[in-house]
């Protein structure tokens, strides 16, 4: 920070570019950005940048995503390791930085925040991050690191608990074509502990006078599991109809909150001549933590391996990779809930005894419904097992090991990502003189992916007939040549791309990017483009087969679901079917079967069908500048996005009869039906758009101020159709920040405030608004003994207001620390 704000050299459109003439945009950010940053790791530093949103499923990893659509399992965002993709395999996502670099071996992380689909394929339709680690031939020695701090301080579940990360690094150059390098992180500490307890069923018994809560007889919370739609029924109790769901458990009483994470990794370095390296890396990690997804899972002894060989000069690179995924002794905290309660007893008796208790309760003079109502649920949890006693566990032990969500909780999957790609620059390869000549750049590659699945039986299995336990694949293949000419002496940068790609199951798809870059000086750029971008199908989203929670997910290709989008009715208009038919029986005086045939109008026939590519159409028009003798930094961005056929989800349940008459009769009740939630394309045309500015202003020196502001809106042409978009993401994202390098000596800070607005929170396992927030971070460190100990103390949330990233998820309070990073 000593010298005026400088330009930078980025990798991230396959290529070598300045950043200021770089035809996307690309937010680059390195050691100096990292030390400085308030937040423990390099990985929760980058909810700073621009653009960028992170979400937060545990104190052991966040999720990166850019311009809409966010998910805890973002399969829209590549993020990559030295351009290595390090994906989950059956996820189809990263797990945050679980197999990623240690905060001592990365070296700068560059972000696409917008489609990148023409360069990188599937996955990069909302952005991409590539993290890029430090090289043993430069970067060498012995470097340790430990972080001590405290969470959990006034957390009204949990008292104030320690957190600690350990981490090593070994880098030796031992001759001038050999190199190598190895790291270790190990994390232990206790997570961010997930207790809302909003009712998300307020509205079930507002027609019997019940408001929602504790007192409602189909009380939902956010964190509770076991009382979901798929565990209520609709009884008549007293000549009324109650909606009355079974009573569940919270999730801190099914999980620990344990975190302990280790993750390692090895690099081989090898200069077959002086410009052409070698490199072989093995990576893996352990984990132990809680993750969320359609729902929560605990974690455990889960490992993600990784071999990748690479070789590269300036003309050429090619490497392939494979990525091997064990999900140890995980298991899905919603079905362990469930499956407590139904060891303890089958739904049917508990109703029983429900009815028979309130029956009972109702037959004492003076007892009104909702004691007799309580009195019912008193009597049928007699004997219910109790958290925190042995049989509880021994219970919840067992169905961590029964691979049949139905009647246990394991999560067992075994699968593997091969992968291979190859690229060229074309001038280089053609002779020295060509770019002279023409002034043309050239570049070509072209690539090869596989998903290689061990059917578990319960969240996959092979769909050919009498090879349900086959190991199946599920790949693609593309390519994408690219030409770039600078015109004008240089004023202006024109750039053409055309990617095509194959999957399995889906014809060739073709996609083309253009970009245009003004440089008037060399302090100032303007950029445009347009680009086109094709998303296949993740694995999870062609061929998941799981009961969860009574609710059959299956993968939206046709060899998974064939007769299901033919046969069903969209569960949105079935709930509002059965609503409209017990609110007549309760209030106007009709008959079941008169009032099923008064509101069976309000059933729609599904209209969804088989799973098709997702596309977008992305435009974007960019400025960069540098002002003030290069101490003011300006970088400013809109982009405009469409969508056809975007993928999501959508619940809908198939009766048990063909018969037209006999339809809303079986649809008005839960157990004469089956219950699917579909993945498959939406009807309307989705747009979003946005923008984002950045300032850095550098003064007197050594003092930086910054700031950044981001806008994203979603706009739709339906909303009512059941269809769930899952858009969660805020319509402003800011950040303001001031620090300084060597203010006393070797003493240097940061202070950083970041607000983000409510959003709307849309996914399988909640649904509703995300309170806004507003975070103070800071951080001081110093250098000692000649600048090889550094000494960093900081907090993230620093007053320590507790908030959530998303619904579903965990209560974030503030993270007290100190970092010592010592270098031999």
């Amino acid at each position: 920070m000593k010298h005026a704000l400088q330009e930078v050299v980025v990798s991230a459109s396959r290529t070598a570019e300045s950043v200021m003439k770089s035809p996307v945009t690309i937010e680059n950010v390195n050691g100096t950005f990292f030390k400085g940053s308030a937040s423990p790791s390099f990985f929760d530093a980058l909810e700073n940048v621009k653009g960028v949103q992170l979400l937060t499923p545990s104190l052991g990893f966040k999720i990166i995503n850019t311009r809409g659509f966010a998910n805890t399992t973002n399969v829209r965002f590549t993020q990559m390791v030295d351009g290595i993709d390090n994906q989950a395999p059956h996820i189809g996502a990263p797990i945050g930085n679980a197999m990623g670099p240690t905060d001592l071996d990365i070296d700068r992380v560059e972000i696409i925040p917008g489609t990148a689909s023409a360069l990188y394929g599937l996955n990069a339709i909302n952005g991409l991050a590539n993290f890029i680690t430090k090289n043993p031939f430069t970067s060498t020695g012995i470097t340790v690191q430990q972080k001590t701090g405290v969470n959990h301080v006034s957390d009204p579940n949990s008292p104030a608990k320690m957190f600690s990360e350990s981490s090593f690094r070994m880098a030796e150059k031992l001759s001038e074509k050999f190199a190598f390098k190895i790291n270790v992180a190990y994390t232990r500490g206790t997570d961010w502990i997930a207790d809302n307890r909003t009712d998300l069923n307020g509205g079930a018994n507002t027609g019997v006078g019940l408001p929602g809560g504790i007192n409602n007889p189909a009380y939902d919370p956010v964190n509770g599991y076991g009382n979901e739609s798929s565990n209520r029924r609709t009884i008549t109790l007293g000549g009324r109809r109650y909606v009355v769901a079974r009573t569940g458990y919270a999730e801190k009483d099914v999980t620990d909150y344990n975190i302990q994470n280790i993750k390692a990794d090895l690099g081989l370095y090898y200069k077959i001549t002086p410009g052409t390296q070698i490199i072989y890396t093995y990576r893996i990690a352990d984990l132990d933590n809680v993750y969320q997804r359609a729902n929560r899972f605990a974690l455990k002894d889960y490992i993600l391996q990784q071999h990748a060989v690479e070789v590269k000069n300036d003309i050429f690179q090619a490497r392939a990779f494979m990525t091997s995924e064990n999900t140890g002794k995980s298991y899905n905290l919603r079905s362990a809930a469930e499956n407590q309660d139904r060891r303890f007893k089958s739904d049917d008796n508990w109703y029983a005894d429900y009815t028979s208790a309130f029956n009972s309760a109702m037959a004492v003079p003076g007892t009104s419904a909702l004691q007799a109502l309580n009195a019912a649920r008193l009597a049928a949890d007699r004997g219910r097992l109790q958290p925190g006693t042995a049989a509880f566990q021994n219970t919840l032990t067992e169905l961590a090991d029964i691979n049949n969500w139905d009647i246990g909780s394991a999560l067992r999957v075994k699968d593997d990502l091969v992968h291979g790609e190859a690229q060229v620059d074309i001038a280089k390869a053609i002779g020295a003189d060509f770019r002279q000549r023409t002034g043309l750049d050239l570049l070509a590659g072209v690539d090869y992916q596989t998903y290689i699945i061990q059917p578990d039986g319960n969240y996959f299995i092979n769909p050919a007939p009498g090879k349900t336990y086959d190991t199946f694949t599920y790949g693609k293949t593309g390519g994408f040549i690219q030409a770039g000419k600078s015109v004008w002496n240089g004023l202006l940068k024109l750039t053409a791309t055309l990617r095509a790609d194959k999957n399995d199951y889906f014809e060739i798809k073709y996609n083309p990017r253009f970009t245009a870059v003004i440089t008037p000086d060399a302090d100032q750029s303007v950029r445009m483009s347009y680009q086109s971008g094709s998303r296949f199908p993740s694995i999870f989203e062609a061929y998941s087969n799981v009961n969860s929670g009574g609710v059959k997910r299956v993968g939206g290709l046709r060899v998974m679901s064939d007769g299901v989008f033919e046969n069903a009715y969209l569960r949105s208009s079935i709930d509002q079917f059965q609503a409209a038919v017990t609110n007549d029986f309760n209030n106007s005086g009709l008959t079941t079967a008169q009032a099923i045939e008064r509101e069976k109008g309000k059933l729609t026939k599904n209209y969804y069908s088989y799973l098709k590519p997702e596309h977008i159409n992305s435009f974007e028009l960019g400025y960069k500048g540098l002002f003030l003798a290069r101490t003011l930094k300006v970088d400013a961005d809109f982009y405009y996005n469409r969508y056809n056929n975007f993928i999501a989800q959508v619940e809908m349940n198939v009766p048990g009869t063909a018969l037209p008459d006999s339809i809303p009769y079986y649809l008005n009740n839960r157990n004469q039906q089956t219950r699917y939630r579909m993945y498959t394309n939406s009807r309307s045309v989705v747009h979003n758009y946005g923008g984002s500015l950045g300032l850095s202003y550098l003064f007197w020196n050594r003092y930086t101020l910054g700031g950044n502001v981001s806008y994203a809106k979603l706009s739709r042409t339906e909303n009512t159709d059941g269809f769930e978009d899952g858009f969660n993401t805020p319509e402003w994202i800011a950040n303001i920040s001031l620090g300084a390098e060597h203010v006393l000596k070797s003493l240097s800070f940061t202070v950083t405030y970041k607000h983000q607005s409510s959003f709307y929170w849309r996914s399988f396992l909640v649904n509703g608004q995300v309170p806004g927030y507003g975070n103070l971070d800071a951080q001081m460190n110093y250098d000692f003994l000649k600048n090889k100990l550094n000494v960093k103390l900081g907090a993230t949330n620093l007053l320590n207001q507790y908030y959530y990233s998303f619904l579903g998820g965990p209560s974030i309070g503030g993270l007290y620390y100190t970092t010592l990073t010592y270098q031999l």
